[in-house]
Formats: structure tokens, sequence, C-alpha cells
């Protein structure tokens, strides 16, 4: 095997990869006598079946394993020998034409092949010593604590019947009946019954819950509504349409008393207990916050210490995933560019530009992590996967068996862990500084904080 470098630009190798027919036909005569001792055919005795005739049976399919054979280890020899590091897998194109490449898989021509990568960047680790960010918190008030617990009882009320002739009022629930219709024709998904509405929570269209106000049980209304522009069905976006709503019952809804009893219902032995787990609980969501907060002004001071060449290949594959994203999102939410006040080929620049600062963040974490000798143990992998198994209550064994098979996505749950501690290295190496907010400030810009994240290198 002769492997030639005919090319080195930047980031970008090639080498064009000879196999002579000599050793074309070696390896397939060493490929045939080995299978020779494993194939049973008739009328020959085992290991004794002609190499003439298993090539007449086997020699093309024999011939494409020594040929993937060869540029596998092709592969590695370019790598070893010139001991590069790769940002995506390498590129394989066979040279010549068709003739030739088929006088090479008969072993009566030289086969030629080309191998393009692309290697990971070389940079000096930048030096954080005037790095100074804030690390804004939040306190958990008491008033808070009372909301969600206001909440919670809000969520967990009961309801029952008002008396005969009782008009609903907002909190109120009513059970309807009904049929939509657009343009004078009923539509698919708009017919149901039984539906249980609360007057005020918001949850239909908007228009719909504010025409039931007022209305008592045996009432018949048409409720006029507009689906809004980004309604899940493109059928139905943007739509006017008449409901036709038959009122079957009116409930109000009963008190219910935050106290002892109303924590037993949550499993806390007192309110007291109760009134803690929840402070707890917003007490994460404020971390959570603070630390995405945090970490995007720590990545924002990285990007301005780092200025080198991006593998394109990285970058295309990046931008690819971010771009999926924003056309599903945009399709979803019934969106055009120029209702955000752009254009596609201003928005593909801007998210371009993201991606690039995604892959170079990516890169220099990575660079970091591993020159630290930052690891990530399978014990730490195990506890984030339970985690995650949690918060799909009823889908526990689904969710464990699939990351159990699918080896790339448990190898993004340790990529994960393994950026969040080199998070934690840098932090530990520059000056962090604590700024006392409200809960207001702490989650203002929230989808601006989490629209950069480094990609996994």
């Amino acid at each position: 095997m002769q492997v030639t470098e005919t090319r080195s630009e930047g980031l970008r190798r090639e080498y064009k990869v000879t196999l002579p027919a000599t050793e074309l036909e070696q390896r397939l005569t060493s490929e045939l006598s080995t299978l020779k001792d494993r194939v049973r055919i008739n009328g020959f005795r085992p290991g004794k079946v002609p190499l003439a005739h298993l090539r007449r049976l086997y020699g093309r399919s024999v011939m494409a394993d020594v040929v993937q054979n060869a540029v596998n280890e092709a592969n590695r020899k370019i790598v070893q020998d010139n001991n590069l590091k790769l940002a995506l897998e390498p590129k394989i194109d066979m040279t010549g034409d068709q003739a030739e490449v088929e006088k090479a898989l008969d072993a009566k021509g030289d086969l030629d092949f080309t191998v393009a990568v692309e290697v990971l960047p070389t940079f000096e680790l930048a030096d954080l010593s005037d790095v100074s960010v804030k690390k804004l918190v939040a306190p958990v008030s008491d008033a808070e604590v009372d909301e969600s617990l206001q909440r919670m009882a809000a969520q967990n009320r009961s309801f029952a019947t008002k008396g005969e002739g009782a008009e609903s009022a907002n909190g109120d629930r009513v059970v309807v009946d009904f049929i939509g219709r657009i343009d004078g024709e009923a539509f698919q998904g708009g017919t149901a019954s039984d539906i249980t509405v609360e007057l005020g929570s918001g949850s239909f269209i908007p228009g719909f819950e504010e025409q039931l106000v007022g209305a008592k049980a045996g009432d018949t209304r048409t409720v006029n509504v507009t689906f809004p522009e980004n309604y899940g069905s493109a059928e139905l976006a943007g739509k006017a349409a008449e409901f036709e709503v038959t009122v079957k019952d009116v409930q109000a809804p009963g008190e219910t008393a935050i106290d002892d009893e109303f924590a037993k219902g949550f499993g806390m032995e007192s309110l007291d207990s109760l009134r803690d787990a929840v402070r707890s609980a917003i007490k994460r969501d404020f971390d959570a916050q603070s630390r995405r907060k945090v970490k995007k002004e720590l990545l924002d001071a990285l990007d301005t210490k780092y200025s080198f060449e991006l593998p394109e290949g990285l970058v295309d594959q990046e931008f690819r995933a971010v771009w999926s994203q924003v056309e599903g999102d945009m399709k979803s939410n019934n969106r055009t560019f120029e209702d955000e006040n752009t254009t596609e080929d201003a928005a593909r620049a801007e998210y371009r530009r993201i991606a690039e600062r995604r892959v170079r963040l990516g890169l220099v974490l990575a660079q970091v992590g591993s020159s630290a000798d930052i690891q990530v143990t399978d014990e730490e992998v195990d506890r984030a996967l339970l985690e995650r198994v949690r918060q799909y209550p009823g889908q526990e064994r689904q969710v464990w068996e699939y990351f159990q098979k699918n080896p790339a996505a448990k190898a993004e749950l340790r990529a994960s862990i393994l950026e969040e501690k080199t998070v934690d290295h840098l932090l530990e190496r520059i000056t962090v500084v604590e700024e006392e907010i409200s809960r207001e400030e702490l989650f203002r810009d929230e989808d601006e904080t989490k629209a950069d994240e480094p990609a996994a290198a």
C-alpha cells in the first residue's frame, strides 16, 4: 500500500492511496484460503475446494471485504503516521473510471482512492487571570413559597355542581359538548363531548372561555373564535370558527385549606415539611438558572479570548442541526422570516455565526478538559441517567432501555457531564462575584441564555 499526501491547506489534508494489483491478488488469495476451510460446497470435501472455484463463486464479495479492509487500514495508517486528530470521519473517493475500478476488483489493475480529512485545530489555552464574571442569585422569599402552595391548592381543589339555574363565573368549571365549524362545515377534531372547561384558565382558544361566562346548565351558545396564527394545526391556524356549545353542568370550586391535612396529600408529615420541600424545589430552579447565567458569562469571556480556524465540516454539521431546529420552530408556530423582521439569508448568516461560536467553544472546553485531565466516571453517568429516567414518570423502563441500547445517547450524556465539570474547573480559576437580584431579573432573557451553548467536541 502506497500513501502519498497530495494536499495540505489549513485544516484540510488529502492523501492518495494505491494498492497495486499484485497486493490485491495476495490479499484476495489470503481471504479465499481462509474461506476454504469454512465453506461447505457439494461435491468437495471440507477444506479441499479449489481456490479457482471459490474465486468464481465468491471472488467479488470477498474482494469487497478486501477493499473495505484496505480503506480502514489506510485510514488508520494516515492518522497514526501523521499524528492527526480528526474533526470528522474521513471521506473516501475512488479515482479512475468504471473500467479501471472493475479491473481492480478483479485484481487485474491497481486500486486508487483518495482519503480527504479535516483535522482539529491546535491552539494555546488563554490566560484567564483577568476574567471576572457575575453570579446572579435570588433568595427564595416566603411570598414565593406561599404562591406555590396556592397554585398547588388550586390545581388540587374539588368542584361541586352549582344549584339549579346558577350561572357560571370565572373560576367555575363547565362541562360541555361542542361542534366546531369553519365556513359552515364541521372540521376534524372540532367535535367533542363531556369536555371540562375551567373558565379563566386560558386553556382553550382565546375568546372561547369568556363567551361561556354567565351560562347555565342546559344552555346552548354559539361561540365565535379565531384560531391563533401560530396554532399547532396549519389547516386551522388563523381561521375563524363557530362552535355550537351545549352546557351540561356548571360547577363551583370548593375551598382548599392549606394545612397539615393538605400536606399529607403530598406525602408530607406536616405543612412545615411541605413548605420546606417547596422552598427547596424553588431554590433548585433558581440555582439552575443562576448556573445558566454564570455559564453564559464565562462562555462569552472565553469567546473573546480565542480566534482560530474552525473545521468547516464541524461548523456545517452544527449549522444543519441549529437550522433544522429553527425551521421546525417556525413551522410549528406558523411564523415566517418576515414575521421576525428578517430574511432567510440574514437568518442563515446569523445562525451560521452561532454555529461557529458553538463549535469554537466546544473545542476550547474539550482542550481545557483534556489539559486538566478531567474524567467522567461510570458512576457519574449512571447517576445522571437515573435522574433523566425520573423525569419521565411511567416511562422509566423505556427511557432506561433506550440509553442502554443506544451508545451514542449515553456518550452524549457523558459529554454533557464532562462539559459541566470543565465549566466548574474554569469557574474555580477566575473571579466570580455574587450579586443578589430578584426572581424576575434572574429569569429575564432566559431564551437568550440557552441559545448559544457550546457544541460537543
